[in-house]
This record gives structure tokens, C-alpha cells and sequence, in this order.
């Protein structure tokens, strides 16, 4: 048997490296060799709010690597030998042993990409959770014009945590999409956030940011996507408050109270949450409840994953630069990877590790 060395949780907040067999594969999904990994927040995140149930899974969600078997019912043209990143549901109930951070993955077929010869595999690793996540963001909950059929007249669109890897997607979406970007970060980002693509970005800290996004936009910004959670406010305030045309609509990344939007601004239609995960359409516990997969969210995912290869491999859509094995390579760097973000020292980036 392969070796399959992987980064599991071993109580809550402690992840440590041990060697699991390799994962099973199901109907609809391929078996990869892992060659690098990307880190998010739900990964740290996942691991810190741990309870017993999920002692021993295996964490991440990004990966890039070489396909070393299909499985039974993949429809999608890929096969053995073909390289393929994508997102995988790290730390799951239902699959314990199918985290990113290891040496060998089984991964859905619709919530991956057959990876273009222009993106490398430490790019590659970059798409996982940002390419579901803006997906889900910007076009299946805003409806904003998907990059493959471009608005023909730009319109405003906030991207509040520009300087997160998601951010940084939602930017180049969205400038793919023909749409005029305006984003928030801290000022020592601004340079690198034009440099993707924002055509205005604004001080998160600013007092005044919410009314000067407002007066830019000539109280005529209708679509506001929070890459943080912690953006209500603000977009609340940059939003129109003029229901002309349509109200003026926030999504976010975790759930908001409605409350922020009665007190600063009540025409806005939000908040609407949307979280990465749903689109495996498997059941899972979530906030307390179960969630009952929606087909649509696994239709719209797979829909999203082929155009996102297609602007990939035409080079309108460029990947985030990463940040290559920062303490080291391998497992042992990932563990040292959630530690820096975790203690909130990335920004700009997404951190990388080559196994």
C-alpha cells in the first residue's frame, strides 16, 4: 500500500501528522497525488473549534496534484496521469480521512479542474475554496453577469477583504465579469489590489469609508460581497439606500444580523450567507442543524469549476501569486502554515506547501 501521511486533528486546536490508509473512492470522484496544498481560514478554524466527533479527520480543502485513478461514474474528461486541483470538504464528518494536507486525496469531481498547462501546481492550490466561494458570492447569490458573458455597461461592486485570497478572486472575477471593483483593505495593500484589478480601494478603518464609498459611487452601488464577515457596516453604509431599479443586496461569508442593516441602512436585501461546503451536497451538521444538500448548489459549483478552467486556460483569469513554503516544505510546513494563520500574520497571499 502507498504510504499516505496526513495532517489530522488530534484533540481540539491540535493538529498532528500520522499515516492513514488511503482514502476510499466513490462513485464520481478520482484519486490524487497530492504535490502542493493551499491554506485557508476554515482550516485553522476547523481544527481550533474541534469537538470529539471530529477527532481524527483529516484537515484542508485546497490542493493541486496528478490523478493516480478514476473512479466509477466521472463524467468530467479527465484521467490517470492528468494534473487536477480543486476543493475537497477537509475535516468532515462524513470523510474523515479525505483532508487536503496528505499525500494522497479523493476528490468530487465536479468541485475540481482539469489544471492548465499555464497554472502551476503551487497556483493551482491556490482556487480551491476561492473559486467555490466567489462562485457562490458574486454570481449564484448577487447574479452579477458571469465572466463568460460580461456586462456590457461596468457597475459598481464592493468587495469588502480585498487582501484576502478570496478577496483577491473576488477582484479578478469581477474585472473578468466587466464590472468596476471597489474594494477595501489596509492602505500598505492598496498597490498590490490595484494591481489585480480594483479600480478604487478604500481604508477598512476609515470612519468615514461607508459614506465615501457612497459619495463615489453617487449613492448608486447595489451589489456588496463581504469576504470577512465583519464588513455589515460598512457595506451598509456604501450601499444605496435608494430601492429604484431594484434594492441593493449584501452577501457574506458567515452570517450577519439583520439588525446592522435595520439601524444603518433598511433597504438593502441581505444578508444572504453562503458557505463553501455546501456544494459537495452532502449532508452535514452546520450551526446546529443539519444541512440538507440542494442540488442546484452542486449543479451551480460544477457549472462555475468548467468556466474557471476555461478562463484559466485563455489567461483571462490569472491565479493568485502565492507564497511558497514559508518555514519549510511538506506537512511539516502546513503545520507551521495554520500557525501563521492563525495568528492573523498573512495578508496579500495565500500560503502554499509543496509535499
Amino acid at each position: 500500500m502507498a504510504s499516505n501521511k496526513a495532517v489530522v486533528i488530534v484533540e481540539k486546536g491540535k493538529a498532528g501528522i500520522k499515516e492513514l490508509p488511503l482514502p476510499k473512492l466513490n462513485p464520481g470522484y478520482i484519486l490524487v497525488k497530492v504535490r502542493a496544498v493551499g491554506i485557508n481560514p476554515t482550516d485553522w478554524k476547523s481544527i481550533d473549534g474541534a469537538q470529539a466527533d471530529r477527532f481524527g479527520a483529516r484537515s484542508g480543502c485546497d490542493y493541486a496534484g496528478e490523478v493516480v485513478e478514476v473512479g466509477p461514474g466521472v463524467t468530467k474528461d479527465i484521467k490517470k496521469g492528468d494534473r487536477s486541483a480543486g476543493f475537497v470538504f477537509g475535516a468532515s464528518w462524513n470523510t474523515p480521512d479525505n483532508g487536503a494536507f496528505g499525500e494522497y486525496l479523493a476528490a468530487k469531481e465536479h468541485v475540481q479542474l482539469k489544471t492548465p498547462d499555464n497554472v502551476t501546481d503551487e497556483e493551482a492550490a491556490t482556487l480551491g475554496v476561492s473559486v467555490t466561494t466567489v462562485g457562490q458570492g458574486l454570481y449564484k447569490t448577487l447574479k452579477l453577469p458571469l465572466p463568460n458573458n460580461p456586462a456590457k455597461t461596468p457597475f459598481p461592486v464592493l468587495i469588502y477583504g480585498g487582501s484576502t485570497a478570496t478577496g483577491i478572486y473576488g477582484i479578478k472575477y469581477a474585472k473578468a465579469s466587466g464590472l468596476t471593483v471597489i474594494a477595501t483593505a489596509s492602505p500598505h495593500n492598496f498597490e498590490l489590489l490595484k494591481a489585480v484589478g480594483a479600480d478604487h480601494v478604500f481604508d477598512y478603518k476609515s470612519p468615514t469609508v461607508g459614506a465615501d464609498i457612497r459619495a463615489l459611487t453617487e449613492n448608486k452601488l447595489k451589489y456588496a460581497w463581504d469576504c470577512t464577515g465583519y464588513g455589515g457596516a460598512i457595506s451598509a453604509a456604501a450601499l444605496s439606500d435608494n430601492e429604484e431599479g431594484g434594492k441593493p443586496k449584501y452577501a457574506t461569508i458567515i452570517p450577519v444580523k439583520r439588525e446592522i442593516f435595520d439601524e444603518i441602512n433598511p433597504a438593502v436585501d441581505g444578508p444572504h450567507f453562503t458557505l463553501g461546503y455546501d456544494a459537495f451536497g452532502d449532508e452535514f451538521p452546520r450551526f446546529g442543524t443539519q444541512y440538507i444538500p440542494d442540488p442546484e448548489e452542486v449543479r451551480f459549483a460544477g457549472m462555475f469549476w468548467d468556466i474557471t478552467r476555461e478562463l484559466l486556460a485563455s489567461g483571462r483569469l490569472t491565479p493568485l501569486k502565492p507564497e511558497v513554503n514559508r518555514f519549510g516544505s511538506g506537512l511539516e510546513g502546513v503545520i507551521h502554515g495554520l500557525d501563521e494563520l492563525r495568528n492573523d500574520r498573512v495578508s496579500g497571499t495565500k500560503l502554499v506547501y509543496t509535499l
